[in-house]
């Protein structure tokens, strides 16, 4: 009998080691303000990490953040839970992961837009401004009016390489173009997105590239009731109204995020600082399949693609650099 319970504990234990062993890796993220549901920034991210778990079968979870002050403690919470990899989407939550990293070296932490330096933090920036420079030479291209639009979330650093690559692209293609430039505040708030987008569109804009997030979205229900065009960010938002975003710049947070778990799951992890543009796949321009995108330009865009990959064209990523 004694013999029997020993190897009955002695069993036990092997399948405890062997379930702990077999325990997939998790990677979790937390949201910027605004959460799921954007069509944009966040939920690029997360198809980035359902795309981790179908492949590479690791654990996933989000968190969604309502407000700022929910960055530092939603970070804190996952990583106290034993999460592997901790993803913080969003350049806002750059204080909030410098201070959380430091606290726990054992947790690895990915963040998107912004970097810091702990030996802990994989950070991916991207080359916003050469994709709005694509979208700015289509917009040229399409415009009827002469009269474009941008709308902005927040006037900060990255977005203003969205709004400065863009009107590059426009002036480099159609020098008599007019520009109108409009900024919301903030990205979670359609309605201010719908009213900015009107404006623009009453004052003769017919095409408006956007770079807000869910603000966004309200631009792409203004163009659909105005029957004018728009063109989405981040994600392929085309897909939202094919009549109407004849065009999205395609911003590859969800590769970024599938790169990083990988890293991850092969025990390769490196804490370090990649920038992706156009060289590396990390931004483009998609088209809708909703409507004819003229093969004039097609063939304009693939060219100005062409001459930023190479270096003939320098692309501008302040205001003050145009």
């Amino acid at each position: 009998m004694k013999r029997n319970l020993i190897l009955s504990l002695v069993l036990v234990l092997v399948l405890s080691l062997g379930v702990a062993a077999a325990a997939a890796p998790k990677s979790v993220m937390v949201t910027d303000v605004g959460g799921l549901g954007d069509q944009s920034f966040n939920d690029a991210a997360w198809r980035g990490l359902n795309r981790a778990k179908e492949e590479l079968g690791v654990d996933i979870a989000v968190v969604e953040s309502s407000m700022m002050t929910d960055y530092e403690p939603n970070l804190s919470n996952l990583a106290e839970s034993g999460a592997d990899l901790i993803w913080a989407v969003g350049f806002l939550m750059t204080d909030a992961v410098e201070n959380v990293a430091s606290l726990y070296p054992n947790t690895k932490f990915g963040l998107i837009d912004a970097v810091v330096d702990e030996p802990n933090v994989l950070s991916f920036t991207f080359k916003d401004h050469e994709a709005s420079y694509l979208a700015g030479v289509f917009a040229a291209m399409w415009t009827e009016t002469g009269k474009i639009g941008f709308i902005g979330g927040m006037d900060v650093p990255v977005i203003e390489r969205f709004e400065s690559g863009f009107r590059a692209g426009v002036k480099a293609t159609k020098p008599d173009a007019e520009i109108l430039i409009g900024y919301a505040g903030n990205f979670n708030d359609p309605g201010k997105g719908k009213e900015l987008a009107l404006t623009q569109y009453n004052q003769g804009a017919d095409i408006i590239y956007h770079a807000a997030g869910a603000t966004g979205l309200g631009l792409i229900e203004a163009a659909k009731e105005t029957g004018k065009w728009a063109i989405g960010v981040d994600s392929d938002q085309t897909v939202l109204d094919p009549e109407h975003v004849v065009a999205s710049m395609l911003k590859r947070v969800d590769n970024a995020v599938f790169y990083g778990v990988e890293a991850l799951v092969n025990d390769e992890f490196v804490a370090t600082h990649l920038e992706l543009g156009l060289a590396e796949g990390g931004v483009g321009l998609a088209y809708s399949k909703g409507i004819e995108i003229p093969e004039s330009i097609l063939t304009a865009v693939e060219a100005a693609n062409e001459d930023i990959v190479s270096g003939k064209i320098e692309v501008p990523g302040t205001r003050a650099e145009l």
